[in-house]
């Protein structure tokens, strides 16, 4: 029997949250194990517990602690610091362009609006958990047209030069989607040879995970929004 996806919630909506935890529940694939209405007190909670989440879903918008801001982004920071293998996905009421090649930066591997469809919440937990990130193509657009405003043409090449032919290659296959034994397959390559080129473009990028090396490719035009 496959092991379930076990699955924490952050939000401080009440009827949200219990709203998303009926709907990942009905997955026989999925468990909610960890539920929080607030973001600063996540990390004591997790210490504290016996089952850690494979996948946090985090309110963008949450309560201050007292006047500490303590948004989404905090959260992503901290659970980075404190429990770096969870991957996060950031859910926000609106689609902030201006944030959400931040939060990436920081270390959210993905992104959705919450009045998406159920199925692609799905879609994104099995993604962040198959593929290390998340990036759908609204959040590709956004990300493009944040970065679009701010990149300066001539910084583009100097900073893909440090990157060699294949990393630039397996980088383009990891924007696509691909998973490591995919990519294996694709380039007739072992498995562990792929994980060796992504460390190193972790490395080469300052990217935090994989959703960061997509950002990283988008802007230095590696990849294009279709």
């Amino acid at each position: 029997m496959q092991e379930k996806i076990n699955i924490g919630l952050v939000e401080d909506q009440f009827l949200f949250r219990q709203g998303m935890k009926a709907i990942l529940s009905a997955w026989p694939d999925i468990a909610v194990v960890f539920e929080a209405a607030e973001g600063y007190t996540v990390v004591e909670k997790l210490k504290g517990s016996n089952v850690i989440p494979h996948v946090m879903l985090v309110d963008l918008s949450l309560p201050p602690d007292g006047a500490r801001e303590f948004s989404g982004k905090e959260v992503t920071i901290a659970l980075l610091k404190n429990f770096p293998d969870i991957k996060i996905i950031i859910l926000s009421g609106h689609e902030h362009e201006s944030f959400i090649a931040q939060l990436i930066e920081s270390g959210a591997h993905g992104y959705l609006v919450k009045d998406c469809d159920p199925d692609e919440v799905h879609d994104a937990i099995l993604s962040v958990c198959t593929k290390g990130s998340y990036i759908n193509t609204r959040t590709l657009k956004a990300i493009q047209n944040n970065i679009g405003r701010k990149t300066k043409v001539h910084s583009i090449r100097s900073a893909v030069e440090q990157l060699t032919k294949r990393e630039e290659e397996i980088l383009q296959l990891i924007c696509n989607q691909l998973t490591t034994d995919e990519i294996a397959e694709k380039l007739f390559l072992s498995p562990k040879t792929v994980n060796g080129h992504r460390n190193s473009l972790l490395e080469k990028t300052g990217a935090k995970n994989v959703a960061g090396l997509v950002l990283y490719a988008i802007k230095n035009g590696i990849a294009e929004v279709g």
